[in-house]
């Protein structure tokens, strides 16, 4: 991902730049030049993972695929096998390679080695090479940009590392990092820095804006963020209803972002019209999960990604699990690369007494209660056929008066509209929290 990085890194930094775009010549490319620069690079990175990977030899060379057989994007798509976590981790426990026989660099040669968040399973290592900025954070340079970020803006830094060291992002963009504790449980110490300090921008999960919310009979919350330009939320999707309290009662402007199938980020514009996925640095296909068939436009099918700009350890037609609805229309922005909607994970969608439920419609009914609007709830597959639906639902105490009366309401609207029966576990947010596999992805679907 170096020359990648090299390349924000100094876009970063140069004296004039269109006010709106910090890459315009990539961000506004037509999909015409976006595809003949993906076809160059997929064919290169062919060449190169056959050569320096010993898992994409084991795991192409099963199916008889070489790199001679690919000639253009469309002979990749059709004739790479899809790859899953499961498949490296099969490759790992075979071979005991910590990196999954994906590594093409030599391992001395590697800068840092930072893990997925472990939401679907044991975190994955991912290795990386790079100079002035890791390639996670380096991606969201366009975004924060476009969101308005400017040299000399106060951020505060995130936690730790992370998800990367960011550190050396904010220096390359000029901006000030506000050094302060903000990880879950110090959310009012958060407040009051971002309030003393003028801070622009800010990143935050859903365990932090519930600690937000229960500040709020406390500090004018409209006053106390003021100063923030945007922040970005992550993790999971944010309800509408809890969207609207952060945007309109509390005035602060949402970037979401989510990853762009583990091949990077995708952040939503301020078009507010899907999250951009950066083509000159992955190629992103939609297939529908059982004929395996590239869908149409705008039709819901699983992501798959591949990287082009990492050069270390590369996904190649990686599965995603992830649901999504994708465009490759000009946007209101008049950017080309595409667009997706996460619609939800492969396993969102169940079956309990014979009927499909949604976890998407069990949102939208918790959030018509206010003490459960920011519907922090988790639904607990405990058999593969399920005769009654599980679930757990998280509760705010300061706006809860009768917890027992609560829970008799919410199972009455959800017994009545998904038509089975419910065996409701109704728990504090801060109770709800602890069943997180990941600190800062809250998974909907749990096996216990």
């Amino acid at each position: 991902m170096s020359s990648a990085t090299d390349q924000r890194t100094g876009a970063a930094g140069a004296d004039a730049v269109d006010e709106h775009f910090l890459e315009p010549d990539v961000e506004l490319l037509s999909r015409a030049e976006i595809e003949a620069e993906q076809e160059r690079r997929v064919l290169d990175l062919v060449e190169y993972a056959w050569a320096n990977s010993g898992f994409y030899r084991d795991f192409w060379g099963a199916t008889g695929v070489t790199p001679a057989d690919i000639t253009s994007i469309a002979d990749f798509c059709e004739k790479i096998p899809l790859m899953t976590k499961d498949d490296i981790r099969a490759y790992r426990d075979r071979t005991g390679d910590s990196f999954g026989g994906l590594l093409c660099v030599p391992s001395g040669e590697l800068t840092s080695v930072v893990t997925s968040s472990g939401t679907s399973g044991e975190p994955e290592l991912m290795a990386e090479v790079w100079d002035e900025i890791p390639p996670i954070p380096a991606v969201c340079l366009r975004d924060m940009w476009q969101w308005g970020l400017r040299p000399g803006d106060r951020v505060i830094a995130a936690a730790g590392t992370f998800k990367n060291y960011w550190d050396t992002l904010y220096s390359a963009m000029g901006v000030v990092p506000v050094y302060v504790d903000s990880w879950i449980g110090n959310g009012e110490r958060l407040l009051q820095t971002i309030h003393k300090y003028k801070v622009s921008y800010v990143q935050l999960v859903m365990p932090l804006v519930r600690e937000l919310e229960s500040l709020e009979s406390t500090y004018d919350m409209r006053e106390m963020l003021s100063s923030l330009k945007f922040a970005a939320f992550a993790g999971q999707p944010m309800g509408d209803a809890l969207r609207r309290k952060v945007t309109e009662d509390w005035g602060v402007r949402i970037a979401m972002y989510t990853s762009a199938g583990d091949c990077g980020l995708a952040w939503e514009g301020t078009d507010l019209d899907g999250m951009y996925l950066w083509e000159d640095t992955i190629l992103p296909e939609v297939i529908d999960p059982v004929s395996l068939r590239a869908v149409d436009d705008n039709e819901i099918g699983e992501l798959v990604c591949t990287d082009f700009d990492n050069r270390v350890a590369p996904y190649i037609r990686f599965r995603s699990g992830d649901l999504v609805r994708r465009t490759r229309a000009t946007s209101a922005l008049g950017r080309n690369h595409s667009r997706m909607w996460v619609i939800g994970r492969m396993g969102d969608q169940l079956v309990v007494a014979g009927k499909p439920v949604v976890v998407a419609e069990i949102w939208r009914m918790l959030e018509v209660f206010p003490e459960t609007s920011d519907a922090l709830f988790q639904i607990v597959k405990h058999s593969t056929t399920m005769d009654r639906l599980r679930i757990r639902v998280g509760y705010a105490p300061e706006v809860t008066g009768d917890p027992i009366e609560l829970e008799t309401r919410i199972v009455e609207r959800l017994e009545s509209s998904l038509g089975v029966g419910v065996d409701l576990y109704l728990m504090t947010t801060d109770e709800i929290f602890t069943y997180c596999s990941s600190v800062a992805k809250f998974p909907r679907v749990a096996k216990k």
